[in-house]
């Protein structure tokens, strides 16, 4: 007998269960030094098992981290340009320019959250979440906009050297930068992680390099005391590399989300869960993508000789468990065909 079965259920997780569920977690990250540089510029964008399980939740707790770190940002900005009429440094005036454009930053990101939240229409079926991952795009833009404007800043001061003044009011300002950036980056790749957004992470991971940057005007300022003039543009040129290095982790992370990859961990995970399912004797195909914090899926499984409402009961439970192990999971489409029929056609 053969069960052609299309399961198809939205998740609402606020009722309990009493069966275990895996939450282990299959993540390969360089150690040592490269280890925490990695972890530092390239967090992961999410983890499902410590995701919330809510999706309008999940775009409040957005919106909410992007309008917090948004004022943080700018009222950091407002100090620095404050000491930058005190001491008069081109140098420092550069860098308020980058962190208030950083801060600009925040408003499609907060936008896409907002649009995000709108239900699935006839002409967006699958609902609006791709605004996110388009968010992406513009940071990315953003911060490779502004490693190369900091480079050319950089060389020409190299080549033309600018006076500074007022240093000790400049390594506070440079503080007071990396101080109010790593603030901003530390609570979206926290919340990023939490509600599963990679756009927030970017845009975290983006707040931290920034912060680097300021720093690097503080490290340009100790040199010029200890009486070495070029030490300013050197570490401004060495920094808008980095910059660039570290730029390729959140590009490939946003272009794999816009490409529909999934972190190959989750798959293998999802077809564990599915296999545990008492019923199911093979999982034939597993499709899992991320649109914006959420994930959407389909699935194919083979299961023994039963009734329709049998393989309808085993599809049901498959896809139970599959939301109580990924909480970001909005929807999963689960067909079932029997074991005899996938034996007959592999052979």
């Amino acid at each position: 007998m053969t069960h052609d079965h299309a399961h198809d259920d939205a998740h609402d997780h606020g009722h309990g269960h009493d069966h275990p569920h895996d939450h282990d977690h299959d993540h390969a990250h360089p150690s040592g030094f490269r280890g925490f540089l990695y972890g530092l510029f390239v967090p992961h964008s999410h983890d499902a098992a410590d995701s919330i399980d809510d999706a309008l939740e999940a775009s409040v707790q957005g919106v909410r981290a992007v309008k917090i770190s948004l004022f943080i940002l700018l009222a950091t900005t407002v100090l620095q340009f404050a000491i930058v009429l005190i001491s008069g440094s081109v140098a420092l005036f550069a860098d308020t320019i980058h962190n208030f454009s950083d801060a600009l930053t925040a408003v499609p990101l907060w936008i896409a959250f907002v649009i995000g939240r709108r239900a699935a229409t006839r002409r967006y079926t699958f609902g609006y979440g791709r605004a996110e991952d388009l968010a992406g795009l513009f940071i990315i833009a953003v911060v490779a906009v502004s490693a190369i404007v900091a480079a050319w800043q950089s060389i020409d001061r190299f080549v033309t050297p600018h006076p500074l003044h007022n240093l000790w009011w400049v390594l506070v300002a440079g503080v007071i930068g990396f101080a109010g950036n790593e603030l901003v980056a530390i609570y979206r790749i926290r919340v990023g992680q939490k509600i599963g957004s990679a756009a927030l992470v970017a845009d975290g991971v983006h707040a931290r390099i920034d912060g680097f940057t300021s720093l690097a005007v503080v490290l340009g300022a100790i040199g010029v005391l200890a009486g070495f003039p070029l030490a300013d543009p050197l570490v401004g040129i060495l920094i808008s590399v980095a910059i660039l290095v570290l730029l390729a982790g959140t590009v490939r992370s946003i272009g794999r989300r816009l490409m529909d990859g999934i972190e190959p961990a989750l798959v293998e995970r999802a077809e564990r869960v599915i296999a545990q399912t008492p019923g199911v004797d093979a999982v034939d195909r597993l499709q899992l993508r991320w649109v914006g914090h959420r994930l959407q899926g389909t699935a194919t499984v083979a299961v023994g000789a039963t009734t329709l409402a049998g393989a309808e009961a085993i599809a049901a439970e498959a896809e139970h468990r599959l939301g109580h192990a990924f909480p970001t999971l909005d929807s999963m489409t689960i067909r079932t065909t029997s074991s005899e029929r996938t034996r007959e056609e592999a052979g």
